[in-house]
């Protein structure tokens, strides 16, 4: 099929969103492929689709179980063999999807960067048709990244391994220049062909508002603004309190964070999408893999840690084209607060050692023993045990990671599953010999379609149901039949995991690499001092503020963020509030000066025009003025 009729009869779309097409041609053509297209932009079809036209097997390498999750079920439902590898299935389903992969039973392969040197990987790897290796999230191989993974170097290995003409392709939403550099260098793609959407999004309005009131701010927003929104805040506790207070004011709201069971997640995600529920306050474990596409309002409580997570962030807004809202509101204590949180989030050596020996000795793993090995990730239990603060604790297990000897996975719903071991004729028999189990495994067969071929998700409340007896007797049950090696039965999992990447070693032969670590502390500062200077930054648009982060320098000014917008009350074209505004501070750079006198400097200005911007940037705190009436910079 051309790429055109596998765009309509899988997803239902008659035209490309731009960029596209030329992404899937370049793959097609055999071109490596780098592809930086903003949040919305649409890049898993930049992959899908090349893959679905091509022969064989699709590589997925993607960093987030929740994204490939979403991914891989988006892709069932619309018909198309996909499974992904991640550290909350067991090995006995690794095993058997990879052995599905090799068969020609599965389109797309995702798995985790880790994932690519374990030796199960390894071993079948040479067996597998792969066609096409997609990198998603490829900000990770960059150490510049502000989201850099380890194991994202060892990428680059595949290219030994197979043959000379499978082109890669890699997707990311945030590189900035130089991590767009080193994307392409990790990957030893110096030819590849490289894309790049305009990040400036001309739906959107942004706006930075100094407020302590910041819940009476918030209501006026959605009193004023229509429409289905998203509001950010940094921790759970508040996204409940947040909730709470505008169901109280009659603004329909659900909360949403990490913590939730995940049927009490999806049923909230549902009921926002559905629009059930008007606003959903969450932290930022909300939106990976959400394309409601008429948001018309995101708010940010709080400052972001980087402009990466803001931009995708707010850019969840008006995917419909529409016109939407961004807005972040701060006041001064939320500038200390993430200040705080980079002294937080790089704890000294020694305290990353005891969190490393306390997690080790937790799960109870010997010295030179555990890589490979997958454990349930309980913070508290851990802290609680061993004394550690939880915030600290967590932030020296996110160093242990970027050294290379974790992995830390956020905590993602897996349901049970079963396959059947047995044929159906020996099934029959076992029955046969077995009355009593008879009811137990009808009710599999005749629930649940495709347990003889592929683990397959189950519900035992259902099956308890069904069969008109508790839950637990069903459970009991299918751990009777996994022992009998009648069925494989996988009990569901949703906590967070740590793999061991390393076998464990002692404190002292711990390297943490002092270079490393300084080295992400200083990147951490300049992500921090970025939103700083965006969120204070009152005489330059907001757009091209973000944009010009992103590597964007020629884009033009907006016209609807708050900048703008006031500054088009000056009654002034950009380019003369620009140069009037340069020149005064250049004026005020040493110096405070009157009106008068900063009058009488620039004669050559119109005085009218002069006073506009003055009473402008007074206004919005560019300038300030002394009990003598003499201006200052700000």
């Amino acid at each position: 099929m051309s790429i055109h009729k596998i765009l309509k009869q899988y997803w239902g779309y008659d035209s490309f969103r731009p960029l596209q097409a030329d992404i899937i041609n370049s793959v097609l053509e055999g071109q490596d492929t780098l592809a930086l297209l903003p949040t919305g932009g649409g890049k898993s079809i930049c992959f899908q689709i090349p893959a679905l036209a091509k022969e064989g097997l699709c590589l997925v390498i993607s960093p987030l179980i929740a994204l490939m999750k979403d991914q891989v079920e988006n892709l069932k439902k619309r018909g198309v063999a996909a499974e992904a590898i991640h550290s909350a299935i067991s090995r006995r389903q690794i095993d058997r999807i990879l052995n599905n992969a090799i068969y020609g039973h599965v389109k797309f392969l995702y798995l985790s960067p880790e994932r690519l040197e374990t030796e199960l990987f390894q071993a079948r790897l040479n067996d597998m048709n792969v066609s096409l290796v997609a990198i998603d999230e490829a900000h990770c191989i960059s150490q510049w990244g502000y989201d850099f993974r380890p194991a994202y170097l060892n990428i680059a290995k595949l290219r030994e391994q197979l043959a000379n003409d499978i082109p890669f392709i890699a997707l990311t939403a945030t590189a900035t220049p130089i991590v767009h550099k080193d994307i392409l260098q990790q990957l030893k793609m110096p030819d590849a062909k490289q894309f790049k959407k305009s990040f400036v999004r001309s739906n959107l309005s942004y706006s930075v508002f100094e407020e302590e009131d910041k819940r009476g701010r918030l209501l006026r927003i959605l009193n004023n603004v229509a429409g289905t929104s998203v509001v950010y805040v940094r921790n759970r506790k508040q996204t409940k309190e947040i909730a709470e207070f505008l169901n109280r004011h009659r603004i329909k709201a659900t909360f949403y964070h990490g913590g939730l069971r995940p049927q009490e997640r999806d049923k909230k995600q549902t009921d926002w999408i559905t629009n059930k529920t008007r606003v959903v306050v969450c932290t930022n474990a909300f939106g990976m893999g959400v394309d409601k596409p008429d948001v018309r309002t995101v708010v940010h409580l709080d400052l972001p840690d980087s402009l990466e997570a803001y931009f995708q962030e707010a850019g969840r807004a008006g995917r419909d084209g529409n016109r939407a809202y961004c807005i972040l509101l701060q006041e001064q204590a939320d500038q200390l607060k993430l200040q705080e949180n980079l002294r937080l989030s790089f704890p000294d050596n020694e305290l990353i050692k005891r969190a490393y020996q306390a997690l080790c000795n937790h799960h109870k793993v010997a010295l030179r023993a555990g890589q490979g090995q997958l454990y349930d990730f309980d913070i508290a239990d851990i802290c609680r045990a061993y004394s550690l603060s939880p915030k600290l604790a967590f932030n020296a297990f996110k160093l242990l990671q970027q050294c290379g000897y974790i992995s830390l996975n956020e905590a993602v719903f897996q349901p049970s599953s079963i396959l059947l071991k047995m044929n159906r004729d020996e099934l029959y028999a076992y029955q046969i010999a077995n009355k009593k189990t008879e009811p137990y495994l009808q009710a599999i067969i005749r629930r649940y379609g495709g347990v003889f071929d592929h683990f397959t998700a189950i519900n035992e409340r259902e099956l308890a149901k069904l069969l008109r007896i508790s839950e637990k007797s069903v459970i009991d049950a299918l751990r009777y039949f996994d022992k009998q090696d009648v069925l494989s039965y996988e009990e569901q999992r949703q906590k967070p995991t740590v793999y061991f990447d390393q076998a464990r070693v002692s404190t002292d032969e711990l390297k943490l690499n002092d270079d490393r670590l300084n080295y992400l502390k200083q990147t951490k500062q300049e992500q921090i001092q970025a939103v700083l200077n965006y969120a204070n930054t009152n005489n330059t648009c907001r757009s091209l503020q973000l944009v010009a982060y992103f590597g964007e320098l020629d884009a033009r000014p907006c016209g609807k963020c708050d900048v703008c917008l006031a500054r088009k009350k000056v009654s002034l074209q950009t380019k003369d509030y620009d140069r009037i505004s340069k020149l005064i501070v250049e004026s005020l750079r040493n110096q405070k000066l009157s009106t008068e006198v900063l009058v009488q400097h620039h004669l050559d200005i119109k005085k009218e025009d002069l006073l506009k911007v003055i009473r402008w940037m007074k206004d919005n705190e560019l300038l300030t003025i002394d009990e003598e009436d003499k201006l200052s910079v700000r």
